[in-house]
C-alpha cells in the first residue's frame, strides 16, 4: 500500500474523513457535501498520530525551521519538529494587538528555509495568510504540506503563486480508492464523491 494510501485509511478509520454522498453536509458557505474532513479528530489516537508525523517528518529536508498554522497545525509541529530535531515556530492567524505584536512566534526564521504544516487544506486561504507572515518575517523559503486536500488544481496553483509549493500525503483521489476497497463507499457512489469535486458550486445529491 502506497504511502498516500496509508494515510487515507488511517483518516477513514479515524472517522476523521466521512462520506456521505445521500445526506450531503452543509458547509458555512451553504455548499453540500458528500464529504466532511476533520482531521483535529487525529490528535486524539497515539497510532495514527505516529503514522502522521513519521509522513510529514519525512518532508523535513533542506529545511531549518518546522512551522505549524494556528491552530490545526500546531501539534503537528511540535511532534514533527521533535522527531526531527529542528526549531519550531507557529503562526497566528493576525498579529498580535498587543505586546511584542509578533504573528509568527517560536524560533527565528529571518533567512531561514520553513516547512509549513496544516492538517485539512482546501481553497488554501488561511494557509497562505500563513505563508505571506513568514516571508514578511523573513523566510528565505516556505514549502507547505498538510494531511489531506480536495486536489483541486486552482488550490495548487495558488499555493505555487504564493512561493510555497503545497505537498499534501494523501488528497481526494487516493482516498475514494481506498475508500472503496475497504468499504467505506460503495463503488457506485464514487461518481457522485467526484462529480462534486468537480463542481461543487452546482453540485446536487
Amino acid at each position: 500500500m502506497s504511502n498516500q494510501a496509508q494515510v487515507a485509511l488511517a483518516l477513514l478509520h479515524a472517522r476523521a474523513v466521512l462520506l456521505r454522498p445521500h445526506q450531503p453536509f452543509t458547509f458555512a458557505s451553504g455548499i453540500k457535501s458528500p464529504i466532511y474532513c476533520d482531521n483535529r479528530l487525529l490528535i486524539a489516537d497515539v497510532a495514527i498520530r505516529h503514522t502522521i508525523s513519521d509522513a510529514f517528518a519525512a518532508l523535513v529536508t533542506d529545511v531549518d525551521v518546522v512551522a505549524g498554522t494556528a491552530t490545526a497545525g500546531i501539534p503537528w509541529a511540535a511532534w514533527v519538529a521533535e522527531r526531527a530535531a529542528r526549531p519550531m515556530a507557529y503562526v497566528r492567524s493576525g498579529a498580535k494587538t498587543h505586546g511584542r505584536g509578533r504573528q509568527v512566534e517560536g524560533a527565528d526564521i529571518n533567512g531561514k528555509r520553513v516547512l509549513l504544516l496544516e492538517d485539512t487544506v482546501s481553497t488554501g486561504e488561511s494557509a497562505v495568510t500563513a505563508i505571506e507572515a513568514l516571508y514578511t518575517e523573513g523566510a528565505s523559503a516556505v514549502t507547505c504540506a498538510c494531511i489531506f486536500t480536495y486536489g483541486w488544481q486552482a488550490t495548487f496553483d495558488r499555493f505555487v503563486a504564493a512561493k510555497a509549493p503545497l505537498t499534501p500525503l494523501t488528497w481526494l483521489t487516493p482516498l475514494l480508492e481506498v475508500a472503496v476497497a475497504e468499504g467505506f463507499l460503495k463503488n457506485d457512489d464514487r461518481a457522485l464523491v467526484e462529480a462534486w469535486s468537480a463542481n461543487p458550486q452546482g453540485w446536487q445529491a
